[in-house]
């Protein structure tokens, strides 16, 4: 190997977190897809299965914090590969409940948990791996390619499900999943290493620019470094409010992700193909907007400071959202509406690689724990819409579904003015930002930290 030119490993691994992520979102919203099926198969009202779209999120919430300190100890390799099976395997389980058993309802939710449980660790391990492999200045793109996955995954779920569900019906759908995600995780566990010191692909010159403007003195193996104490974590006002933040957002996107295609069918009156492809459209919004997110992150942070870079873009970005959503869910046109508001879940979309950027960036060697709790937020904004987002509509209308959620992208805008995104919270690790980083890095004075 020609150590003269730098080997690009680290974009292979994000390029195949990208791949994890996508079969994540995949094997969450089939289950919204095929809801309609299961509901009349197992005879659930739609508040019922609401509780059953609650459990996975109360799973994979509960998870986080669980799954990022696990990341932080035993390295983004094994947490994710694991995390991959067991998901494949509860999301094969999903299909198998007995349509004649007793207690349905009960074994879709414990399912569903579990399988939250297990997707709890995607994302924070995958920030880990950031914060071990990424360089400060490259951790916009790579966040934004990871989390393209989500607009992806969820964007495929639409036609893959309704075509599977067509051909075999709706437990055929969750196999395919299934396999998809078994594969996907094995491959993950083949070509990663916990560290780019660590991998053979890896060459000097790649090692060395990665290592140059890490943001960190160094990248110790998995489970011999100080991790931060909770308690340092939950005293952070920086930490708090990219959390509030993360809430509203959570509760938005999760709008797009649990109900959107019923929305369309039962409330919009489109058909089932139909659908289909107007679902599609807020994910693809999604897909492209994380990238271009990430693009624009990184340059502005490089020419400007991660003031303007991260909080800045997060704050104008969801702010649009807010715009986009309160005018779609007024727009008699089904197809207009469902075109305006995937410009909603587009903008909500660019501020996506900021959170974990930050968190990466605050957090260190244990951002793994700091963007597990952070998630956290995400999650309980998810769960919450889940079951809320009906009840509201079918008190007050969906119009009504949807301007809630407009008032709570400003409000998620509004919490990033109180993220200071040059404080380190980890001792020692002044994250370096190229040539032009800001100065003032705040770094807590902890000693050694231990759990």
């Amino acid at each position: 190997m020609n150590d003269g030119k730098p080997s690009y490993v680290r974009w292979f691994l994000v390029f195949w977190i990208f791949v994890l992520s996508a079969v994540a979102f995949l094997d969450r919203v089939n289950i919204s897809i095929a809801g309609i099926a299961i509901r009349e198969a197992y005879g659930f009202s739609k508040l019922q299965l609401g509780y059953v779209f609650s459990s996975f999120l109360a799973g994979y919430t509960l998870f986080q914090t669980v799954g990022g300190r696990l990341a932080d100890r035993l390295g983004s390799r094994r947490v994710l590969a694991v995390g991959v099976l067991w998901w494949g395997v509860f999301t094969a389980l999903t299909a198998a409940v007995p349509a004649a058993i007793g207690h349905a309802l009960f074994w879709f939710i414990a399912v569903r948990f579990l399988l939250g449980a297990g997707e709890a660790v995607v994302y924070p391990a995958s920030n880990q791996f950031v914060a071990n492999w990424i360089p400060v200045h490259e951790r916009g793109i790579a966040n934004g390619i990871i989390f393209a996955g989500v607009g992806v995954g969820a964007g495929l779920a639409p036609p893959l499900i309704t075509y599977v569900m067509m051909k075999y019906g709706w437990h055929g759908s969750f196999w395919v999943c299934a396999v998809v995600g078994v594969v996907a995780g094995l491959v993950w566990y083949i070509a990663a290493r916990d560290n780019p010191q660590e991998h053979p692909q890896v060459n000097s010159a790649e090692l060395g620019k990665i290592r140059a403007h890490l943001g960190q003195s160094e990248t110790p193996p998995a489970g011999k470094k100080s991790l931060l104490p909770w308690s340092v974590v939950l005293r952070s006002k920086d930490v708090w409010a990219v959390t509030v933040s993360y809430f509203c957002y959570g509760y938005v996107a999760w709008v797009f992700f649990s109900w959107f295609y019923s929305y369309l069918a039962e409330v919009r009156g489109l058909d089932l193909k139909a659908s289909a492809f107007y679902a599609m459209l807020p994910f693809l919004a999604m897909a492209a907007a994380c990238p271009l997110g990430g693009i624009v992150n990184d340059r502005i942070t490089k020419l400007h400071g991660r003031r303007l870079g991260r909080c800045g873009i997060a704050v104008v970005s969801i702010a649009i959202a807010a715009v986009f959503i309160a005018i779609g869910s007024q727009v008699s046109s089904a197809r207009l509406a469902s075109v305006v508001l995937a410009g909603g879940a587009g903008a909500l979309y660019l501020s996506q690689s900021s959170f974990w950027s930050v968190t990466a960036d605050i957090g260190g060697k244990s951002s793994g724990s700091v963007s597990g709790f952070m998630n956290m937020g995400a999650q309980l904004g998810g769960a919450t819409t889940a079951s809320l987002t009906p009840l509201i509509g079918d008190h007050f209308g969906w119009t009504a579904s949807f301007l809630v959620a407009a008032a709570l992208c400003v409000v998620g805008a509004g919490a990033w003015f109180f993220v200071n995104p040059d404080m380190t919270l980890a001792p020692g690790e002044n994250a370096d930002c190229s040539d032009t980083a800001p100065s003032g890095v705040i770094t807590a004075s902890l000693g050694t930290a231990k759990d």
